[in-house]
């Protein structure tokens, strides 16, 4: 595995974003509840109100969670650093202009963008473009 990078501008030209081809669903529930749908889920967050849970579209449908907002997975395939300053703000800023919300999960490897399912393959070009605008300025 590299080293993570900090540069923001290396992170940026190095972002490689990549559209999975899963459809997500963010859903919360009671810390009791999440323990059972640890093994299903593709991310877990916990927070005061409930645990955030992301699933997949199929599993969200099966367990009755709504499914009113469909979310694609873009993962910048940089390992960037923890402490990496500049690469959230980038993209959010580059997705905002285009009016594409996102949210954004930091792991320890990659950063993982979720956008609307309607929206994904918009959002993958704005973001191999800030991708090529950050190369053309090395």
């Amino acid at each position: 595995m590299s080293s993570p990078i900090r540069d923001r501008l290396a992170m940026l030209s190095g972002m490689t974003p990549v559209l999975g081809e899963d459809t997500c669903i963010f859903c919360s529930v009671r810390p009791d509840v999440a323990q059972t749908l640890f093994s299903d889920a593709k991310g877990i967050f916990i927070e005061e109100e409930g645990t955030t849970l992301v699933l997949s579209l199929e599993r969200a449908e099966a367990l009755g969670f709504d499914t009113g907002m469909p979310m694609r997975r873009i993962v910048l395939m940089v390992h960037s650093a923890l402490d990496g300053v500049g690469l959230t703000a980038a993209i959010a800023t580059a997705l905002a202009e285009e009016d594409i919300p996102c949210n954004v999960i930091a792991a320890f490897h990659h950063d993982h963008i979720f956008v609307p399912g309607n929206q994904a393959e918009k959002a993958l070009s704005v973001l191999q473009g800030v991708q090529k605008r950050a190369q053309s300025t090395k």
